[in-house]
């Protein structure tokens, strides 16, 4: 593992630690400019999250990150790609369905993931290079006690379908058309936050449609770890994977699929 990579993980710790302290506490809810929610585990979790990345050099898009303007960024070789408490509509509601984000970015590219759960003390990384592996909290400095993820290679007769707790799937129901005929059964779920990737790792998901919109660090982190693992995150429209550090930071409509589907989908 990169010492970039290592310093990233005990980033996204520290970020988890901040939130988790006032999970236990009464907080307020700040409502943004751009009607979302912000509280004070947002910020003391951005906080924790710089103080360790920033040092590295690389600079920094995310959720609670000042945004320079694209003339800028474009220029940028490698960003950082950050969102310090995802899911905080499920934060606020107590669900314990919230992550820490934290993606490394080359040229466009989501090359490394990293999603942190505070409630689980679990995190979930890695990258094509590196492989993918979880690891609880206290463990991060030792390899040797995390856990290998492979890659599914094999889809059953059941079709598992996750999706977003809090938005609307828009033209689910004719992607669920184009996929009823190679299966016997489709199932559903619903989950908060990034951590919809666990599922998709560990093969208790085969597909997360999003037709609501999102940004780039909602998604880049859970990208790294599934083309890592085979798998495709795609534009719903266009067919190609989604890239990242573009001059508007929102994602198009996407389809994440694990290998398993990819494959028996060919």
């Amino acid at each position: 593992m990169k010492k970039l990579y290592t310093i990233a993980l005990r980033a996204a710790v520290a970020g988890s630690k901040e939130i988790s302290k006032v999970y236990q506490e009464d907080f307020e809810t700040i409502i943004k400019e751009d009607g979302s929610p912000l509280t004070k585990a947002d910020l003391a979790s951005s906080l924790a999250i710089h103080n360790i990345l920033d040092p590295l050099g690389i600079p920094v898009t995310g959720e609670e990150s000042t945004h320079l303007p694209y003339e800028i960024r474009k220029l940028w070789k490698e960003s950082w790609c950050i969102d310090p408490l995802d899911g905080t509509k499920e934060f606020i509601r107590r669900n314990d369905e919230f992550a820490v984000n934290i993606a490394h970015i080359i040229e466009g590219n989501a090359v490394f993931g990293i999603i942190a759960s505070p409630v689980q003390e679990k995190i979930l990384f890695g990258g094509k290079n590196e492989g993918v592996f979880i690891s609880s909290f206290d463990n991060i400095e030792d390899p040797t006690k995390w856990q290998s993820i492979p890659s599914e290679e094999r889809i059953g007769s059941t079709l598992k379908l996750i999706g977003s707790r809090r938005h609307g799937t828009g033209p689910l129901n004719y992607l669920i058309e184009t996929l009823e005929p190679s299966f016997k059964e489709i199932t559903f779920a619903l989950k908060g936050s990034s951590l919809k990737f666990y599922d998709l790792a560990l093969g208790d998901a085969h597909i997360y449609p999003r037709f609501a919109p999102t940004m780039e660090w909602d998604i880049a982190a859970g990208q790294a770890i599934i083309e890592a693992l085979g798998g495709e995150v795609l534009d719903y429209m266009q067919k190609t994977p989604l890239v990242y550090n573009k001059e508007n930071l929102l994602n198009p409509y996407f389809v994440v699929r694990c290998k398993a589907l990819r494959m028996a989908m060919a």
